[in-house]
């Protein structure tokens, strides 16, 4: 019988290994929050300094404190509200209102209603605060267009086509603001300033993007698709980097830049867990089950946790010619927001 003697070279390649595998970060489910009430909910965002949770629910934004859930307000009438953008260099926040074409403006400190502003567009979905150029931008899904607002004083600077419908968008800081093309798979980049297109990239093997982040100092782009896939691609001329598989029902997508870790949050009840080795080297680390319906988050960048709203639902309602596949009703008071959080080690 042959005996197998392992190597000193070979041992120091299995102790490397299982160090690496060790150090892979854990999710966990810590906690949920029962937020209730009526109606959907799309974006959240997080004021990590003011420890705010904002949560946008249909034709209002709730106020959550971030560490307890326990609630600290509301910005009323924003119709259709699907984002909230903030700028703290300001002392103002923003929500897009996509059913009113409006933008809400409310200061940070008391929530108190500062102006609306007429958006030059219809559906307003996402937006965007970009702290170089102090514009705001909404992201009008309806008329493929984006709207740029001066955020000191609230008035429009420019409206600007993309050639498709604009989904979710990041900025460099540096000047440039990156926007997913939903219709068209790809990425526009634009300059903050100038409100000039300058780059129009396909994400080949991507359908429907919907969530984006970005890796500022590596210079990395995040894409989430429909197909289940999340392309890697360099900011600086959109070449692919890599292509990795995620859950199915994605919306939305972060970076943790201190974890190096990417996050996709899916519909069918999914977190997905990347590791960033090196920005071309990516890595699949996780996938956390979370809650059917849990496809968009927030990250929390002081304690790295991921706030995943969702609800129950009901069965879907008879199709009709007008409505072939008639979405399942949102059961009232179920609305919640899970907590992932890393697990201690």
């Amino acid at each position: 019988m042959s005996r197998f003697r392992m190597t000193p070279s070979l041992l120091i390649l299995v102790f490397l290994a299982a160090a690496a595998g060790a150090a892979d970060p854990s999710y966990r489910v810590a906690r949920t929050i029962s937020a209730g009430g009526e109606g959907g909910w799309d974006y959240l965002t997080v004021d990590a300094p003011a420890r705010r949770l904002y949560v946008s629910r249909g034709t209002r934004v709730l106020v959550l404190n971030a560490d307890s859930g326990a609630p600290e307000g509301e910005i009323p009438n924003t119709e259709g509200v699907h984002g909230i953008a903030l700028a703290p260099d300001l002392g103002r926040g923003f929500t897009s209102d996509g059913r009113a074409n409006t933008v809400t403006i409310f200061d940070l400190k008391t929530l108190a209603r500062l102006g609306t502003v007429k958006v030059p567009g219809e559906n307003p979905d996402a937006i965007l605060y970009d702290p170089l150029s102090h514009h705001v931008f909404t992201f009008n899904g309806r008329t493929a267009n984006v709207t740029a607002i001066e955020g000191a004083t609230g008035a429009v600077a420019g409206t600007f086509a993309v050639g498709g419908k604009p989904e979710f968008a990041v900025t460099d800081l540096a000047g440039r603001v990156y926007v997913n093309i939903e219709d068209k798979n790809e990425i526009v980049a634009f300059d903050s300033r100038t409100l000039k297109v300058e780059a129009h990239w396909t994400l080949a093997g991507c359908e429907s993007p919907t969530g984006l982040a970005i890796d500022v100092k590596a210079q990395r782009l995040f894409a989430g698709c429909g197909n289940q896939v999340l392309v890697v691609l360099s900011t600086g001329d959109g070449r692919a980097v890599a292509k990795l598989p995620i859950g199915k029902g994605t919306d939305a997508v972060v970076f943790d830049p201190d974890a190096n870790l990417v996050f996709s949050s899916n519909g069918d009840g999914t977190l997905t867990v990347i590791h960033e080795d090196s920005p071309d080297a990516f890595r699949v680390v996780q996938n956390l089950a979370t809650k059917e319906g849990a496809r968009t988050m927030a990250l929390d960048p002081k304690t790295h946790a991921i706030f995943l709203p969702t609800a129950r639902f009901g069965p879907p309602p008879p199709a009709t010619p007008a409505n072939p596949r008639p979405r399942r009703p949102i059961v009232a008071g179920t609305f919640e927001i899970l907590v992932a959080a890393p697990a201690a080690r």
